[in-house]
């Protein structure tokens, strides 16, 4: 059986991280891959932590559950570090991605004791400067995708373009941002 790579999303309500599961999973069934993108919350409100979920495989998976033990995980908000235990069952040869301007080696210690790959990524900085507002999601896909290799950077930016042409249709300043702000994220994510 192939390699299914599991990503588990943690963010708090309406900064995207839904969202972003949900690109990365286009893009990736785009690249002829076997695909599961969804979200986890309770009580939907602006600010509340919430999950979300990626299975990404060549082949087809019966597996319909959560994700327990993934090989990456994403935060997107880095304050969710003392609230949720973000590192829960990932594996140590997987990584973990942080929004933070801090670096990976300041992040460390507040793991937990995981002992895998930190990454970091100042996805808000990126996302003000290029988007003019802060909107997380864009640059963290960006930097999950470099960081975990499921899909070839090239094709990645080419399908992320097309769906922002077509999301933002009649809002080129959006598609630009959006884009600058994808292929920023993934020069600029710092790990060790």
């Amino acid at each position: 059986m192939s390699k299914m790579v599991e990503i588990r999303w943690h963010g708090r309500g309406g900064q995207g991280a839904k969202t972003a599961s949900l690109l990365l999973a286009d893009a990736a069934f785009n690249t002829g891959k076997y695909v599961q993108g969804f979200p986890e919350y309770g009580p939907e409100r602006m600010g509340a932590p919430i999950s979300a979920f990626n299975r990404i495989s060549e082949e087809r998976t019966t597996l319909h559950s959560n994700i327990y033990e993934p090989d990456y995980v994403v935060v997107v908000d880095a304050t969710l570090l003392s609230a949720v235990a973000v590192t829960s069952g990932l594996k140590k040869e997987g990584a973990i991605i942080i929004n933070s301007n801090k670096s990976p080696a300041d992040l460390k210690p507040l793991l937990d004791g995981y002992e895998g790959r930190v990454y970091t990524i100042d996805a808000g900085k990126i996302s003000q400067e290029e988007l003019g507002r802060n909107f997380p999601n864009t640059p963290m896909l960006g930097a999950v995708v470099k960081v975990s290799g499921v899909i070839p950077e090239d094709k990645f930016i080419a399908d992320m373009e097309q769906s922002f042409k077509h999301a933002f249709a009649s809002k080129t300043q959006v598609i630009e941002g959006n884009m600058k702000a994808l292929k920023r994220s993934m020069q600029e994510v710092k790990g060790l």
